[in-house]
């Protein structure tokens, strides 16, 4: 009984070395394209003179005849099959580097570097598959409409949606997971307490989101039990790096940031206010002298108000910059704002009488002294249209 014949193939492509499946096209080689034939002339015309296209025979002698090819022209142009139509393609011929012994050429998308394709000798059915799965990929439907650039005034926007630009409106802190420790759930857990310790002892948050983060830790040991030489050099050190999941926790420092501005007077030698550091490392106002550039500002009456309703009045930034905890380490120490380094800022500026700015953390339905400016998320919010 003899032996059933083998199916006949057909040069195609099998695959591309684009992973990017959302930037293909149709004017680029796709998996399942058929190779009828293709021309050795350059330029940008595509024209119909399908007498100038020789035929393609094999995978083997097409890479032979693109070698031949790929010294005279910059572009060539291929015909393919897909489905029951066919397409011209412009593209460039380049070395297939899965061969070594061999040198042997392929075909790349003309205006893709990337998009590479592999050929081969596949049957009929083989191909058909190959190009049912490209149709629904570059299908409209699923990629969408063509992505193009446009311009951004960033600088017009920031100024008009983001007045104060001291104020970043969200703000973050980074948990490290302990040492040993390799489940993210417990540095998760440990996020979600901070973050509860600090709005149930009076700090406004409101919770964004959290999401993990990529850390890269590198230490250097010291090999052999060298010591450090008398130069400051260590000997036979080595660097070890080990990667690590941290969590990244978002919050809104306050339903808004107030910005208020203490102005001291001459004779005055402090602005009057107290802090103090909270557990969690958050900076807060503990007391503010009455007639004092604070309370001029108008920190007095917001410090009544939280009062009232347990909450505290916490510093979110100092001239621009931030006095909220920014990491907690892997040893469980919190890096937040020195607290005395707070205190000198303040003693120096009042020696000059400078004029001193500082964030207030709002809570919902806090009224506003007349003095200060505020920056809200709801100011990112595009205005309403008149009626």
């Amino acid at each position: 009984m003899g032996c059933a014949a083998a199916a006949p193939t057909l040069v195609c492509v099998k695959r591309v070395k684009q992973d990017e499946a959302e930037e293909w096209d149709e004017t680029m080689p796709l998996p399942g394209d058929i190779k009828e034939g293709f021309a050795e002339k350059d330029g940008d015309d595509d024209d119909d003179d399908d007498a100038s296209f020789v035929a393609v025979k094999g995978r083997s002698e097409l890479s032979s005849q693109l070698g031949k090819m790929v010294q005279k022209v910059e572009t060539i142009w291929v015909k393919v099959r897909r489905g029951d139509r066919t397409h011209k393609l412009r593209v460039r011929v380049v070395a297939d580097k899965s061969y070594i012994l061999h040198k042997k050429y392929t075909i790349r998308a003309a205006r893709d570097d990337r998009h590479i394709a592999v050929l081969g000798d596949l049957t009929l059915e083989k191909c058909t598959t190959l190009q049912e799965m490209s149709r629904r990929i570059v299908n409209v439907a699923f990629r969408g409409f063509n992505r193009k650039e446009v311009k951004y005034d960033w600088k017009r926007k920031v100024d008009t949606y983001l007045p104060d630009q001291a104020s970043t409106v969200v703000a973050s802190i980074l948990f490290m997971p302990f040492q040993g420790e390799y489940y993210i759930e417990a540095t998760i857990s440990r996020c979600m307490a901070w973050f509860s310790a600090a709005v149930s002892s009076g700090v406004p948050l409101v919770f964004v989101n959290i999401q993990t983060e990529q850390i890269v830790i590198s230490e250097k040991t010291n090999q052999n039990g060298k010591e450090i030489s008398r130069g400051g050099k260590q000997q036979n050190t080595s660097t070890s790096v080990e990667l690590v999941q941290g969590i990244r926790l978002w919050f809104l420092p306050g339903v808004e940031q107030v910005l208020l501005e203490m102005i001291p007077e001459p004779g005055e030698t402090r602005f009057g206010l107290d802090i103090k550091r909270t557990d969690e490392g958050f900076i807060c106002v503990g007391e503010v002298t009455k007639g004092s550039a604070a309370d001029r500002a108008g920190l007095q009456q917001l410090l009544d108000e939280a009062n009232l309703t347990k909450h505290l009045l916490v510093i979110s930034r100092l001239e621009g910059k931030s006095v909220m905890p920014s990491t907690v380490g892997s040893a469980g120490f919190i890096h937040c704002c020195d607290h005395d380094e707070i205190k000198d800022a303040l003693a120096s500026a009042i020696e000059g009488l400078d004029i001193i700015q500082l964030h207030i953390m709002a809570r919902p339905n806090q009224t506003r002294p007349e003095t200060p400016q505020a920056i809200a998320p709801e100011t990112l919010r595009p205005p309403k249209p008149p009626l």
